[in-house]
């Protein structure tokens, strides 16, 4: 089992996952975080982090296309270990629906 970052991270992109994960495996896009389920040891301290509570246990059901989209950014987008300030919109964005049409396949900048 694996922890999976899901859509409502999408141009949220809190980061106090990163600075409470112990094997760093959290990985930076340009508009959200996914994490590396190779990588994560399911100890599950990220997910009560996470104020948009974005992070689900890989357990829950309907997570398919989540689980998909972390491991594939995972291996291309850099990793990221360190908290930095959110999105300045963050918090027009947290809880929106559909959030989907507005993620971007471009890395951040990582550590």
């Amino acid at each position: 089992m694996a922890y999976v970052v899901t859509e409502n991270c999408i141009k949220c992109k809190y980061m106090d996952c990163v600075e409470v994960c112990p094997v760093d495996c959290f990985y930076e896009g340009e508009n959200m975080l996914v994490i590396h389920p190779d990588e994560c040891i399911d100890c599950g301290v990220c997910e009560p982090e996470c104020p948009a509570e974005a992070i689900k246990p890989d357990t829950e059901t309907g997570l398919e296309q989540w689980q998909a989209l972390n491991a594939q950014y995972a291996k291309t987008w850099p990793n990221v270990t360190v908290k930095r300030d959110t999105l300045p919109d963050a918090k027009e964005w947290d809880g929106k629906s559909g959030k989907l049409a507005q993620f971007s396949p471009n890395p951040g900048a990582g550590d």
